[in-house]
């Protein structure tokens, strides 16, 4: 168990909000589970892992995961870069269903109810994952896909696209199809999957994570 403790892992999981007005938010329905699955999972090796949980259900510190919890936006992304400038981490799990795009313009106060018709004029958000590698060169960086309906040529193609603008090591390309879930992990030209449900795709990339890491 020496080896797998001297490992830092740092995982991101579940949604982000990005605020309209005082009260309201717009976010998604990301649930979490996988970072938590892998958290416990790498923990049960011994590694420290430091989970970065959004807004779900709390999650008992007794598991022994480091858990930082954030709810906006700015606070994953100031979470991450503050990790990863005043530690050294050997993986890093971007599993976060990060917010794409915000409004321009953030009401100070609550938008009083009745309006007819509200419009909100939307910007991209900064790509998160695009920076990890520029602030810690040697982690090891697995990104996330999630394209809801997308078969497998598509799926594939926003994998190999997400591996170029962020010089990931490996991406999970996942999506739900009539309340079907289905899994790709690309791994060096490797190709593993479908893979049918959310446990199968943890285990597996688990397993390959375990290789790639630990094999010296």
């Amino acid at each position: 168990m020496k080896k797998y403790k001297q490992k830092r892992i740092l995982i991101t999981a579940g949604p982000t909000w990005v605020p309209i007005d005082k009260v309201r938010v717009i976010s998604n329905v990301a649930s979490g589970e996988t970072g938590i699955l892998l958290a416990k999972k790498f923990i049960g090796l011994g590694a420290k892992v430091t989970l970065l949980l959004g807004p779900v259900e709390n999650v008992a510190k007794s598991f022994g995961f480091k858990l930082v919890r954030f709810r906006f936006f700015d606070e994953l992304k100031d979470a991450i870069f503050s990790e990863l400038k005043t530690k050294k981490y050997d993986i890093v799990i971007h599993s976060a269903a990060v917010s794409d795009y915000r409004p321009i313009k953030i009401y100070n106060r609550k938008i009083p109810s009745g309006i007819k018709r509200l419009k909100f004029e939307l910007a991209p958000t900064v790509k998160i994952i695009n920076l990890i590698k520029k602030i810690a060169p040697a982690v090891f960086l697995v990104g996330f896909k999630f394209e809801p309906g997308a078969m497998r040529k598509k799926l594939l193609r926003e994998a190999k696209n997400l591996i170029r603008g962020a010089n990931l090591d490996l991406a999970v390309a996942n999506s739900i199809e009539a309340k079907r879930y289905s899994a790709y992990i690309l791994n060096k030209g490797i190709i593993y999957g479908p893979l049918c449900n959310k446990e199968n795709m943890v285990n597996r990339l688990f397993g390959i994570l375990r290789k790639e890491i630990w094999k010296n």
